[in-house]
């Protein structure tokens, strides 16, 4: 039963971990790591439809990477013996098989203690946790593939064995051990039995359903959002208009008031000239309300309203008829996303807005005040903030 539920979901957090590095931008050189010679996905322009299709496929890796953590550790418990049989190898056939363990299993438990680490904002491990998970979900793919190919057949075998419903009508006292076979996994002698299959099976559910509920509101909101007690940006952070989850303060990206005062200007770049406006003269243009979501890689959401202009009327004030992608610059200090180039797609979606505002007041400088990048459906690293010079790129 474990297993089968584990064949189901582990391919859907590592297919949506893999969809996240897609919708980093790799033609752009901005997903990491970023040379992975051929093993990634086919390289397309990240959709902004739905809206808060980035915000699914990260609640979704990281919300059910969570919760299969209890079944994976009692999947792993329920084999236990396997991984200590002597000799440990006695057959070629085997010798493969030990090595496809080998990769599943110390791939898993990588994957499951740096993304922990992660979504923690705690890199004890020293190394780039983006290209060490990356490479990580590879070993843990190739594993998974193979130990498939090998068990599936047991697997089905076995629920086919057994009636599941008679099974969760066992009591602990009508419950007895499975016929002796050439697993080694049925012990010679076996004590009674202390706890029913029915019982074993909601244990490991409680866990997951008990884990599930402390990590489900950090990307529905609503009412769960205060269960979410584990996550560091899960929680609510009041009711004011700029009261929401700061990713990155402006004093950790090196941003100050100075920079962001009356001498502000946003350089607008790719026409005939470059074009200089004032914070002013973007607000005299029209202006135009969304609700969108800000989607964390680490897996936290927090949908507010934006107002500001859209991206396509600055490319048509600047005098561009059609790009193929443009760079948006921030004030923020060199770093990795202190300059971020966007598809045409993104930039020219109708929501796509330069945010002067949220929830009807001007931004908060953490916020990225005077100015922030706001596009349906990308990772919330991308919501440039700071906003110094956007370049358009024709065709």
């Amino acid at each position: 039963m474990f297993g089968a539920v584990l064949l189901i979901a582990l391919p859907v957090v590592t297919v949506t971990g893999l969809l996240s590095w897609v919708a980093y931008g790799p033609r752009f050189g901005q997903s990491m790591p970023g040379d992975v010679a051929w093993l990634h996905l086919p390289y397309f322009d990240w959709p902004t439809r739905p809206s808060w299709i980035y915000r699914l496929n990260q609640g979704l890796h990281v919300g059910l990477g969570l919760v299969l953590v209890p079944i994976v550790l009692a999947k792993l418990w329920s084999v236990i013996p396997k991984f200590f049989e002597f000799p440990p190898v006695r057959s070629p056939a085997q010798a493969l098989e030990r090595v496809s363990l080998l990769a599943l299993v110390g791939g898993v438990l990588f994957e499951i203690v740096t993304g922990v680490l992660n979504i923690q904002y705690d890199y004890i491990f020293g190394f780039s946790f983006y290209t060490a998970h990356y490479w990580g979900a590879w070993v843990f793919i190739g594993g998974f593939v193979a130990h498939v190919v090998v068990k599936v057949p047991v697997m089905v075998r076995t629920l086919r064995g057994r009636s599941f419903m008679d099974v969760m009508r066992q009591r602990v006292a009508d419950t007895e051990p499975e016929q002796r076979d050439d697993t080694g996994l049925v012990a010679t002698d076996p004590a009674p039995a202390t706890v029913s299959r029915r019982g074993a099976l909601a244990l490991v559910g409680g866990g997951a359903l008990f884990v599930a509920v402390l990590t489900a509101g950090q990307t529905t909101g609503g009412f769960l959002r205060n269960a979410a007690i584990l996550l560091p940006r899960g929680r609510s952070y009041g009711d004011g208009p700029n009261d929401f989850q700061v990713n990155r303060t402006s004093a950790a990206a090196g941003v100050t008031a100075d920079q962001v005062g009356d001498g502000w200007r946003l350089t607008l770049l790719g026409g005939d000239a470059p074009l200089e406006m004032t914070r002013a003269q973007l607000q005299a243009m029209p202006q135009t309300t969304v609700r969108l979501p800000i989607a964390c890689v680490e897996g936290w959401s927090t949908v507010q309203t934006w107002t500001g202009v859209r991206l396509r009327d600055l490319q048509a004030a600047v005098g561009v008829d059609s790009i193929d992608n443009a760079e948006v610059q921030s004030l923020e200090r060199a770093g990795s996303f202190n300059r971020v180039t966007f598809p045409a797609n993104q930039f020219s979606d109708g929501d796509s807005l330069l945010a002067l505002q949220v929830n009807g007041v001007d931004l908060s400088l953490d916020h990225g005040f005077p100015a922030r990048i706001m596009i349906p459906g990308i990772p919330g690293v991308h919501q440039t903030k700071w906003v110094r010079s956007i370049e358009f790129r024709q065709v």
